[in-house]
């Protein structure tokens, strides 16, 4: 079937879209050929993620465009809209921190991410800053060196920044423009990659420490200084232009693809930021999709990137897309930079890729190895459940999803139980229905696994709600031994399955049940401690209107009523009542 649809393929630039069995939308791609690459696929041999995800096409389709500029426009709207598993490259909507220096009348210096471009003229924004650590040190740094305003609304009088010299007073003094002026100069030319002014002032500082005999502030200016020469002047690189710039190198090997970044402000290079994916589509594909995603997240273009002659057919398409100068340097400053930034893409993933394949070994293929021994083709998404209460009190529960071996926290949900009774049969039903039939209603991806934390009981509870909602999921249960730690897999059938207690699939199926178990925990934590005393009470069986509004008046909080003993509750409730009531405040505390 699909050798026969290949034939149709015109040979014209597009976009196609692979699709799984479920026919959800696996992997997005381009090509200036669409009949020829599509072919790609199915015609030669195919290793590592590729051939994973040869395995998993079923099915495809195509959109023809008029060019490779509106091809490529279109792919990244197409992985926007659809997230395929398989376009990885910057899935996890990294936005770098910034530093901006704002335009107030008095200014202030703020970490910030989120940057609204189309204001952006008039914001003067510095980095970006791969590590934020870095960011909030300068920041810091800055702000103990140069008075600025420190508060967001100014208050009524000067505050302790004003008394340890690291404020003009803003709020009370009279500040005149040019003292103001001077100082954001000063930080605009640091900012900038202009370290010496600054080094100078702190160097002042340290000597006049010293001669007071103030060893400790000396010290610590001595830090500071150290701080700039360590970690801002990382590597003496100046093009002498004052241009803006990033420099994309990349790397290849085993499978993967090393992404290298550098940043280059003011002409000089201050930062720099790496990457690291393994390998799907063709590489030269893989760097264009690479940068131009890169920009989507958020961060500010520079005004000219410099690429690697494998892109050199795809200049004038990335200059249409990004709409900045792109550049192959051939030889001269900027080609050393770039050689510079490939060469260290190859010591980035050679250092790194050890932890890699360790961790490869821990999720991706645990997760096969899984789907393997529980006769599940392509096992990428698993939800795993788990109900917490205490005496049928606060009753809630957890649900948190796997993919591909890795928690993907954006799609945990939390589910309130609406009844209160220590049921964890019925509560299992009715989390396993709500769940499903809302994705049966909305249309959305089933899971291929689902994983309940108990045994044979949650099993059946979960089972009885499948088959009414008409859905084929496999089901599985994770048995606990009498310390509580992960002791058995039981399967649809509950039979036990053998799992090999050291292997990398029991390690995984470890962190499921305990990551479930945290999450839902973490969960009731919140319902009990956002309880007021009325819900409290409330949620105690055998309390109701008249026993409640008895216990309010004679002691009116919480606090006293949790003193009380079991006899002393007893003078309004039941014994039985009191008993229940007297342990669950105990879990309060």
């Amino acid at each position: 079937m699909l050798r026969d649809k290949l034939n149709l393929v015109p040979e014209l630039p597009g976009c196609y879209l692979m699709h799984d069995k479920k026919g959800t939308i696996i992997y997005v791609g381009k090509a200036k050929k669409l009949k020829r690459r599509l072919s790609s696929y199915f015609n030669r041999e195919h290793t590592g993620k590729t051939k994973k995800l040869v395995s998993e096409i079923v099915d495809f389709e195509y959109i023809v465009t008029n060019s490779e500029t509106e091809a490529l426009v279109l792919e990244l709207n197409l992985i926007k809209k659809y997230d395929p598993k398989y376009n990885i490259l910057l899935r996890d909507d990294k936005t770098y921190p910034y530093i901006e220096l704002t335009n107030e009348k008095y200014p202030r210096l703020l970490v910030v991410r989120n940057i609204n471009k189309k204001k952006n003229k008039h914001k003067r924004i510095y980095g970006p800053y791969p590590n934020v650590y870095a960011a909030r040190k300068t920041v810091n740094l800055l702000n103990r060196i140069y008075p600025l305003r420190k508060c967001v609304n100014m208050p009524k009088d000067v505050c302790l920044y004003y008394h340890i010299h690291e404020c003009l007073g803003y709020c009370k003094k009279s500040i005149s423009t040019e003292t103001v002026d001077k100082i954001v100069n000063e930080i605009i030319y640091f900012l900038n990659g202009n370290y010496d002014k600054v080094i100078n002032k702190i160097k002042e500082e340290m000597e006049t420490a010293s001669e007071a005999l103030n060893f400790e502030k000396a010290k610590e200016l001595k830090e500071l200084i150290d701080y700039i020469n360590i970690t801002l002047i990382k590597q003496k690189v100046d093009l002498h232009d004052n241009v803006d710039r990033d420099i994309f190198g990349y790397y290849v090997n085993n499978g993967y693809i090393s992404f290298q970044v550098f940043f280059l402000r003011g002409g000089k290079l201050v930062e720099r930021d790496s990457h690291i994916h393994p390998i799907v589509g063709e590489i030269n594909e893989e760097l264009e999709e690479f940068i131009s995603r890169f920009y989507e997240k958020d961060n500010l273009k520079p005004k000219e990137i410099l690429v690697p002659n494998i892109l050199e057919g795809s200049i004038e398409i990335l200059k249409s897309v990004l709409e900045i100068n792109v550049l192959v340097p051939k030889k001269g400053e900027k080609k050393k930079l770039l050689d510079m930034a490939i060469q260290n893409a190859k010591i980035s993933l050679e250092k790194k890729f050890q932890l890699i394949e360790k961790d490869e070994q821990r999720t991706v293929l645990a997760n096969e190895e899984l789907g393997n021994i529980l006769n599940i083709e392509n096992l990428n998404r698993v939800e795993i459940f788990d109900n917490s209460n205490i005496f049928g009190n606060f009753n809630v529960s957890g649900m948190v999803v796997f993919e591909n071996g890795k928690p993907n926290k954006n799609e945990y949900r939390k589910f309130s139980i609406s009844e209160q009774k220590n049921d964890d049969f019925n509560t299992m039903k009715e989390v396993i229905y709500r769940r499903y039939f809302r994705l049966l209603k909305e249309r959305k991806t089933m899971p291929d696994l689902i994983i309940v934390d108990g045994g044979k009981n949650q099993i059946t509870a979960t089972k009885e709600v499948i088959n009414d909602l008409n859905i084929n999921i496999p089901i599985c249960g994770l048995v606990k031994n009498n310390k509580h730690r992960t002791s058995d897999l039981m399967d649809n059938n509950y039979n036990i399955v053998n799992i090999d207690r050291n292997s990398n699939v029991f390690h995984l199926l470890t962190r499921m049940q305990d990551e479930v178990h945290k999450y839902t925990i973490n969960y009731h934590r919140q319902i009990r401690s956002k309880g007021s005393l009325e819900s409290i009470l409330d949620s105690v069986e055998g309390i109701g209107n008249v026993r409640k509004k008895q216990l309010l008046k004679k002691y009116g909080s919480l606090k006293k009523i949790k003193e009380l003993s079991v006899e002393q509750l007893n003078e309004i409730l039941p014994l039985e009542v009191a008993k229940n009531l007297c342990s669950l405040l105990k879990t309060l505390n």
